[in-house]
Order: C-alpha cells, then structure tokens, then sequence
C-alpha cells in the first residue's frame, strides 16, 4: 500500500503513520511527504524516518497570477509518478479542485477534527469548543472521509465522539481530540486500503 501524505503544519498525524508502520500495525509504505509550507516540522519527521519529501508551495503561483487549479494539476502530475494508492491530507491547509482529485478517483482521504456536517473548513477545534459552552453541541469528535471539492463533506470512512468536560480548557480538548485523530487516521487507512483492493 503505497502513501503519499500531504501536510502543512507540525506532523503529528504523520508521525502517528509513520509509528504505526514501523511497528507493523499498518501494512504500508509512505513514498512520499508533501508540505505546502517550507518549516512544517513535518518534513523533519519525514527526513528523519528516511522519507522522500516535496515542498510545493502556492506563493509562486499566486504571484504569477496563475490559478489554484493549475497549482493543483501540477502537483498532481508530481505525485502520479510515485503511483500511490492512496493521499492523505493530514492537517492540508488546502482545498482540493477537481483539477487534482480527478487524477486519484476514491484515492484521497483527509482528517477532519469535526463531525459529518458539524464545523466544515478552518479552526474547527476552536468553533467546537465554542459551540459546546454555548450549549449547541454536547460533545466534538473527528472524522476521516473520501474528498470531494466541497470542503469536509465527502463519504465518511470513519469518525469518533471526542467527550468535552465542563472544566476543559481548549487545549485540554484539543489533546484530547488529536490523540483521536491520531488512532482513526491509521485505522482509516487500513479500511480505506481494502476497500482499493477489494
């Protein structure tokens, strides 16, 4: 099963990948890391783990006044030469078009720290946690799904309530949810990898 993960942060869900290959608790190989930003510390754990990585950012389009669906069709042709079976956006600050996505068909998955249909797009931890002292939700929770170009609203593969106690603080939940995350990514991997060999 070959991975090709996109990132643009710190990595956490990456490392969760890499650990959960190294020991054998998810028959995979990661080919390739891609991050849209040159200091996500993601790259360091993919350089460490002895992983290829690609830093494509969408500066130089924006300044050439090129637009996102050419920046997305010329990464797309970057990775189709790794031959993955499966892009996982684990924490991809980007919104995919189908310039990308209909050159990897039911082939991208991405992490959402939401529920289907609860906090679509950016600070979704954040509005949760709003939401949940202003008594509109009981509980947050996250899902990994198949992307489509409408934002965190493709085909669920799997998702998980993340409990929300009254004397939290956000980064009480926010641990609280990426330790989630870091177990359902994995997991939905796997699931997501039988379905392409079935």
């Amino acid at each position: 099963m070959r991975l090709v993960i996109l990132i643009s942060g710190s990595g956490t869900n990456l490392q969760a990948i890499i650990d959960a290959i190294a020991e054998d608790n998810l028959d995979a190989e990661i080919s390739l890391v891609v991050s849209n930003r040159k200091n996500a510390y993601g790259l360091v754990r993919a350089e460490e783990a002895s992983i290829p990585t690609l830093y494509f950012p969408l500066k130089p389009y924006k300044d050439a006044d090129k637009s996102r669906e050419e920046y997305d069709a010329d990464l797309a042709k970057q990775l189709v030469d790794y031959e993955p079976d499966l892009i996982v956006l684990a924490g991809w600050m980007h919104v995919f078009s189908p310039a990308f996505l209909n050159n990897f068909p039911q082939r991208v998955i991405n992490l959402h720290p939401a529920l289907p249909g609860q906090f679509a797009g950016t600070h979704a931890i954040e509005r949760t946690f709003e939401a949940f002292h202003a008594g509109e939700v009981e509980h947050g929770g996250c899902m990994v799904h198949y992307v489509i170009p409408e934002v965190d609203a493709g085909a669920v593969i799997l998702q998980e309530t993340v409990p929300i106690q009254e004397n939290d603080t956000l980064d009480d939940f926010e641990a609280r949810l990426h330790t989630t995350e870091h177990r359902i990514i994995v997991e939905a991997i796997r699931k997501a990898s039988l379905s392409i060999k079935s």
